[in-house]
């Protein structure tokens, strides 16, 4: 297929010949089930890398988020905040331990959870989950201490945020009062975390994921859960329900090849992202959410557009871009408007249902060649010159 008619996917693999030669070595050592040396090897680099004690690698970041919950106690009955602004995993892990979630709206600018709507839920909340969205930190310098004075824990679905920072509130009432958070790692907030090694995510292992967390206990318990629930002897023993979780030797030593190559990944994306935001500094009415972050990832980078300013919807945009094989995707459909959690609780203010009727992710993997970058702004400069 000729390059200009390839289709410019929104963040594919990234995968090059160091993570062939992991790989094939992981096949040549023998260990193809799931425990190996690569296995323990790229827990123990992930932890080092976020900066906590424990880590435990498993089939998806959903399981992470199901086995953090899992382990703080979260059950029938219970109640947990969920921001509506993100993928449907991470409310689906809530509902599988048959807890309750109450979804909790957003700050406009970020996407991420507002602190502003949680106090009136802290009371009556087994926990509170936040989304690090798009590769941005929440808003931590808040969320901690509201929760902390409420004895609520936090687990952080950091499933997009591998190798983004917190830079500090955006609302910090002095810019000079010093942050006890910054510069900690995505991954390292709360009780538990769980990390995304899916085939879009800023890194892969095709599919994988990962806990972490500064409790040896919730770790043990994850593992031991994680591995259908065996009890140690010499025939199969399970006192509970188990799961088949784990992440397979193979994968991780594809894991291990990325995380070499994370930080390379992520300046390609962030490279990316300020091209789109040099196409569209001069154009009243759109922004780019989180892009003033310097210490985001870069997962994907959106824009959310006000058709009253710029004379044109997003769709109108993915549409000139998909009739040039350029894939795009609207910002998430929240969760209180998915047809599977109608009727739930939630905590609106609209900025959600706003970035997602107004939003639309573009094109942002660090799999993009110089050339499909100049394409699709070359694409957008297009479209946007007609809609002067």
């Amino acid at each position: 297929m000729l390059a200009e008619n390839r289709t410019v996917l929104l963040s594919g693999p990234d995968i090059g010949p160091l993570e062939q030669e992991y790989v094939l070595a992981a096949l040549r050592s023998g260990w193809v089930a799931p425990a190996g040396p690569d296995l323990d090897l790229f827990e123990r680099e992930i932890a080092d890398r976020v900066g906590v004690p424990h880590a435990v690698a498993v089939n998806s970041g959903t399981a992470a988020l199901h086995l953090a919950l899992l382990g703080i106690g979260v059950g029938p009955g219970d109640v947990v905040v969920v921001p509506t602004m993100t993928f449907a995993a991470t409310a689906n892990a809530v509902a599988y331990t048959g807890a309750t979630p109450v979804f909790v709206d957003c700050d406009p600018a970020t996407g991420n959870l507002d602190p502003d709507l949680l106090p009136g839920l802290l009371g009556e909340a087994k926990a509170v989950l936040t989304v690090d969205l798009y590769g941005s930190c929440a808003d931590y310098d808040r969320i901690l201490p509201a929760a902390e004075r409420h004895g609520v824990p936090v687990i952080e679905d950091a499933a997009e945020a591998l190798g983004a920072r917190y830079a500090k509130s955006p609302y910090a009432k002095s810019p000079d009062k010093k942050s006890p958070y910054k510069n900690r790692a995505a991954g390292s907030f709360g009780r538990a975390a769980a990390l995304s090694f899916n085939g879009n995510k800023i890194m892969t292992t095709s599919g994988g994921g990962m806990l972490l967390t500064a409790d040896p206990e919730l770790a043990a318990r994850a593992r031991h859960l994680a591995t259908q629930a065996r009890l140690p002897a010499e025939h199969y023993e399970h006192a509970e329900i188990g799961y088949n979780y784990r992440l397979s030797n193979l994968l991780a030593a594809l894991g291990r090849a990325q995380l070499c190559r994370l930080d390379e990944m992520i300046e390609r994306r962030r490279a990316v992202r300020d091209g789109y935001a040099k196409v569209f500094a001069h154009v009243d009415g759109v922004l780019l959410p989180g892009a003033d972050d310097p210490a985001a990832n870069c997962w994907l980078t959106g824009i959310v557009v006000d058709p009253e300013r710029t004379g044109w919807p997003a769709r109108d945009l993915a549409a000139h871009l998909a009739a040039r094989n350029v894939e795009t995707r609207p910002l998430f459909k929240p969760m209180h408007l998915q047809p599977v959690f109608a009727g739930a609780r939630a905590v609106l203010s609209g900025a959600a249902e706003h970035l997602f009727r107004n939003g639309l992710a573009l094109p942002s993997g660090s799999a993009l060649t110089g050339s499909e970058v100049r394409r699709v702004l070359d694409d957008i400069a297009e479209f946007l010159e007609g809609h002067r």
